[in-house]
């Protein structure tokens, strides 16, 4: 397989069925963090797709069956990833989602695993959401850190579940299990475990097989009524960076990694649950 640019990935694995179908596996143990070399590689990957004539899906899974990508790397110095350089002007996080979201090619995530906060966020921006009905797990918890979601989690919700599921998922910031998110419209449909890779490979062959320009052309006109306009990203992006700076984010993130938190633990596995009984030391008078 041959790259336009010296694409070389360490935490994607990236393979071709076939020149159009393309598969890119997440592989960043022990639980897939979104860190600054996950990013790295997200971003060489768009910048691939987005120079690409033949592609036509990116199927997304993970090497790990447990965890598709638990959230964002709170360990990691996000400076380095805002040097990453991008193509929209926009914070290193919301320049992957919104490049994502825009692509000629479809773009499927093949849930089989833990997708929560940013992980959640990531298949947000993907065209098509598969999960598998008993170990696909997403949720939105950063109001347990005190935080709203900074990659636009809100403003794709919206438009997929309605204003009220929004809602109860942002301000819950519980789990959902695959049955769930597919009867929240979250994703698109939730498939037994065993019948799980073989469905969502026949369903992207199939799409893999259509005229290019036919796929693209449904993607633009469905894109120009149910995209939202980029513009409403970077807030969000900064008012997550604006939490993460206050005590009382660095006091919840200090006690959860004390507990094992972006480790293959009770408390990632669990994480949903836990935020509810996770507090600040710190409080404020804001």
């Amino acid at each position: 397989m041959s790259f336009v640019t010296d694409f070389k990935p360490t935490q994607l694995i990236v393979a071709q069925t076939s020149p159009a179908l393309w598969r890119v596996t997440f592989d960043n143990p022990p639980v897939n963090v979104i860190g600054p070399g996950l990013m790295k590689d997200l971003k060489d990957l768009l910048t691939e797709l987005e120079s690409n004539d033949e592609a036509k899906v990116v199927v997304f899974d993970s090497a790990n069956t447990d965890f598709y990508l638990a959230h964002y790397d709170l360990e990691a110095d996000p400076q380095i990833a805002e040097a990453l350089p991008g193509t929209t002007g926009y914070a290193a996080w919301v320049d992957i989602l919104v490049r994502l979201s825009r692509l000629k090619a479809v773009t499927i995530s093949a849930i089989r695993g833990i997708a929560r906060g940013a992980g959640s966020e990531f298949v947000l921006a993907t065209d098509i959401r598969f999960a598998s009905a008993e170990k696909a797990i997403l949720g939105q918890m950063e109001v347990g850190f005190t935080a709203v979601a900074g990659g636009g989690a809100t403003a794709r919700l919206s438009g997929l579940v309605g204003r009220a599921r929004t809602f109860e998922i942002m301000l819950g910031g519980e789990d959902f299990d695959g049955t769930l998110a597919a009867q929240y419209g979250y994703v698109n449909r939730a498939i037994p475990d065993a019948q799980f890779e073989s469905f969502v490979d026949a369903y992207a062959t199939r799409v893999s097989k259509w005229d290019r320009r036919v796929l693209v052309g449904i993607k633009e006109f469905v894109n120009e009524f149910t995209l939202p306009a980029d513009e409403v990203f970077p807030r969000q992006s900064d008012a997550f960076w604006d939490a993460a700076s206050r005590p009382e984010f660095q006091s919840i993130n200090a006690q959860l990694f004390n507990r094992g938190l972006q480790k293959n633990t009770h408390i990632e596995r669990n994480l949903g649950a836990e935020m509810g009984r996770t507090f600040p030391e710190t409080s404020t008078t804001d």
